[in-house]
């Protein structure tokens, strides 16, 4: 395996009675969250930013990867800040939303935060795409990384993208879009109109389909990785007031 450069490896932060579990999207790393993480840390709150199976190495660590695999991975992060602090908040961007939203479903955060989550899977048609090329033998596909308007900034993902591993992702927006109901918490949701990776439209899902209530925040001025983007310090200012209005509530 690959030596994990410093930027993407996974990060811990225990500090105060209020958890933070920040999630990175598919094909990603920590390196496209890690300045919000850091913002919540210095704000007090016990943060952890794990690096998913598979990701943050070489692509052909991510291949033999699945959904199951990620979500078991946020699910003990959870787990770890749920057994040291009062209460977790959980924190995704793309796929990292879409495992943010579903550990929501599966326990009882205290809040949520939503990042051009990918909720609704893809259209059919597209799906059929993938699945044509999976069985053609087909192992990767060109990239979706680096969808950022701001120039000069890089993420720091993978150059191609796993077919089976983008087939089993899919699979779990499909679980994930029957159960948004079960979402109780309070819900910050983030949405580029401009995203050339997951269409906006999948908020509205999530929006609609929660039955928690829901602070929506439109950043006009970047594209998928907007934690990164222009409207990186807009995210971590909201992030923190929403985080802070939950850890000290009325």
């Amino acid at each position: 395996m690959s030596a994990i450069p410093a930027d993407v490896k996974p990060a811990s932060f225990p500090n105060g009675p209020t958890g933070v579990l920040v999630l990175h999207g598919f094909t990603g790393s920590p390196q496209t969250v890690r300045p919000l993480a850091l913002r919540f840390a210095e704000a007090g709150h016990s943060v952890e930013v794990p690096l998913l199976p598979g990701h943050g190495t070489k692509i052909e660590d991510m291949v033999p990867t699945r959904f199951d695999d990620w979500y078991r991975a946020a699910s003990a992060a959870y787990s770890d800040l749920e057994s040291r602090c009062e209460r977790v908040v959980v924190v995704g961007l793309s796929m990292g939303g879409t495992l943010a939203t579903l550990l929501a479903v599966d326990h009882e955060p205290a809040g949520l935060v939503a990042i051009n989550p990918q909720v609704a899977p893809p259209p059919e048609s597209v799906i059929e795409v993938v699945q044509g090329l999976a069985d053609e033998g087909v192992t990767t596909i060109p990239a979706i990384g680096g969808d950022i308007a701001k120039e000069g900034v890089e993420e720091l993902a993978y150059a191609a993208t796993p077919v089976q591993a983008l087939l089993s992702f899919i699979e779990g927006c499909r679980t994930l879009v029957d159960q948004l109901d079960a979402v109780s918490c309070p819900v910050l949701l983030f949405t580029s109109p401009q995203d050339h990776v997951v269409d906006p439209a999948s908020s509205d899902v999530l929006a609609a389909g929660v039955s928690g209530p829901v602070e929506r925040v439109t950043l006009d001025r970047s594209f998928h990785v907007a934690t990164l983007d222009h409207d990186a310090k807009l995210i971590e200012e909201r992030a923190l007031a929403f985080v802070a209005g939950i850890a000290t509530p009325a």
